[in-house]
C-alpha cells in the first residue's frame, strides 16, 4: 500500500531524505503519521526513524547545514529544524531491560527489532519517502479495520511500561472500531496488571486521561476501563455512564476534556491527575453548578455562555435530562445580564461577610424571578425578609 506523501510534509522533507540516502543511511516515516494516513485521519505530528546513530545524524546535519536540537540523543532522538517546523528522528532501537517505567535501549540497524519494541501493531508502520508503506508486523490490516492489538504478548508489552494500560484505552477511544469491541486478551492483560499504574507518575497518568477524554466519543473506552476496575484505580468514585449521556448531549460541540472530566466524577482530581490550578478551578466550578444550580440562567450568569452551557450539560447528564434550545438561550441570556443590585446598594446596612451574603441573596432573588426585577424591587424584597 502507498499513502499520499503530500500529507507527510514531503515538500519540506524531500531534501532530508535525499541527504540521508547520500550518506548511506535509511530514513523512514514511522508510527502515528502513517497510521492516521492509512485510516484517513488528519495527520498532526510527523515522526521519522533511521538506522543512523545519533552521532551519524549530527554529522549529516553539520555537513548539509541543517539545524539540529538534542531532544534525547541518549535515547536516539534528535530534532531536525526544517521549513519552520521541527521533526524528531529516532535511531532504530532494541529494548534490553525495563523497570515498567523506563527502558534501557541499544541502537540498532534492524527495522524489525525497532518495530517489535513498539506498543500496538497499528503504530508499527513505516513508510518510504514515496509513501510506500512498510508493514513488518501486519499492523496495516489492524489500522484499516480499527483493531487495536498489542505487539506480541500483551502482558509482556505492558510490563515494559505500565502506562501502556492507559494508552490502550486512549488509542481504542481514538482509533478502535466500537462495533468490533475491545480486544479481550488485551483487556484481560490490562486488568491483571493494573496495579503497575501505581508506579507511574501522576503527570503521565493525567496526560493520558486528558488525551482519552478528548476523543470524539470516549465513553465506550471509559466503560471498558470501569468494568476492568482501572477507572476506579485512576479516579476513585468516577463513573463512565454520565459521560456517555454527556457525549449525546454535546450536539456537535468540540470535545472538551475538562467538561468530560467534571462529568466523570471522582475525588481529588487535581492530586491524582496533576491538574493545574486553573484546570482544577474550572472542573470544580462545572461540578459545583452541575450539582447545585437548578436554573439555566444562573449557569450563564456565574460562568459565562460557554462554561455555563458546559455546566448545564454536566447537570443534564447527571440527571438524565434532555436539554432544549430554550435552556441554551437562557444560559446565553444569563451570561449577558448584570444584576441591578451592587454591593454599594446594600451598604452601610450590611458590612463584611454579611455584605457578601446579602449580595448573594439579592442575586438569587433576581435569578429566581427570571432576572426581570428592578433594583428597588429586589431591595424591597430583601427588606421584607429582614
Amino acid at each position: 500500500m502507498k499513502i499520499d506523501p503530500t500529507t507527510q510534509d514531503i515538500q519540506i522533507l524531500a531534501p532530508l531524505f535525499a541527504v540521508f540516502e547520500e550518506s548511506g543511511a535509511r530514513l523512514l516515516y514511522v508510527g502515528g503519521c502513517i497510521r492516521n494516513a492509512v485510516m484517513g485521519v488528519a495527520v498532526t505530528d510527523i515522526d521519522l526513524s533511521t538506522d543512523a546513530t545519533p552521532d551519524q545524524m549530527w554529522r549529516i546535519a553539520q555537513t548539509h547545514g541543517i539545524r539540529v536540537v538534542d531532544t534525547g540523543a541518549d535515547h536516539g532522538t534528535l530534532t531536525f529544524l526544517l521549513g519552520g517546523k521541527s521533526y524528531e528522528i529516532t535511531t532504530f532501537r532494541k529494548d534490553i531491560t525495563t523497570d515498567g517505567r523506563h527502558a534501557e535501549v541499544v541502537f540498532g540497524t534492524s527495522l524489525e527489532e525497532d518495530a517489535a519494541r513498539r506498543d500496538f501493531t497499528m503504530n508499527a508502520l513505516y513508510a518510504e519517502a514515496s509513501g510506500q508503506v512498510i508493514d513488518p508486523l501486519e499492523g496495516l490490516v489492524d489500522a484499516q479495520t480499527g483493531r487495536l492489538c498489542f505487539i506480541g504478548e500483551p502482558q509482556a508489552r505492558i510490563a515494559e511500561d505500565y502506562l501502556r494500560i492507559l494508552r490502550f484505552f486512549r488509542f481504542w477511544a481514538w482509533y478502535g472500531d466500537p462495533l468490533e469491541g475491545v480486544d479481550a486478551e488485551a483487556l484481560a492483560a490490562c486488568a491483571a496488571l493494573q496495579s503497575g499504574l501505581d508506579r507511574i507518575s501522576k503527570e503521565r497518568i493525567g496526560a493520558e486521561v486528558f488525551k482519552l477524554l478528548a476523543a470524539t466519543d470516549p465513553a465506550p473506552a471509559l466503560a471498558a476501563m470501569e468494568a476492568a476496575g482501572i477507572l476506579g484505580r485512576v479516579l476513585p468514585g468516577a463513573s463512565a455512564r454520565p459521560v456517555s449521556l454527556l457525549v449525546a448531549l454535546e450536539q456537535g460541540l468540540a470535545p472538551d476534556a475538562l467538561r468530560r472530566l467534571a462529568c466523570l466524577g471522582g475525588g481529588a482530581v487535581q492530586e491524582r491527575l496533576r491538574l493545574s490550578n486553573a484546570q482544577a478551578r474550572q472542573v470544580e466550578a462545572l461540578r459545583f453548578h452541575g450539582q447545585n444550580t437548578p436554573q439555566a440562567l444562573a449557569h450563564g450568569y456565574a460562568l459565562g455562555a460557554d462554561q455555563g452551557w458546559s455546566s448545564w450539560l454536566v447537570r443534564a447528564a447527571w440527571t438524565e435530562h434532555r436539554v432544549t434550545e430554550a435552556e441554551q438561550e437562557a444560559v446565553r441570556r444569563g451570561a449577558q445580564s448584570v444584576c441591578p443590585v451592587s454591593a454599594a446598594d446594600l451598604m452601610p446596612r450590611h458590612q463584611g461577610p454579611a455584605l457578601g451574603a446579602a449580595l448573594l441573596r439579592a442575586q438569587d432573588i433576581w435569578i429566581a424571578r427570571d432576572m426581570h426585577m428592578t433594583k428597588d424591587e429586589i431591595l424591597a424584597y430583601l427588606d421584607d425578609l429582614g
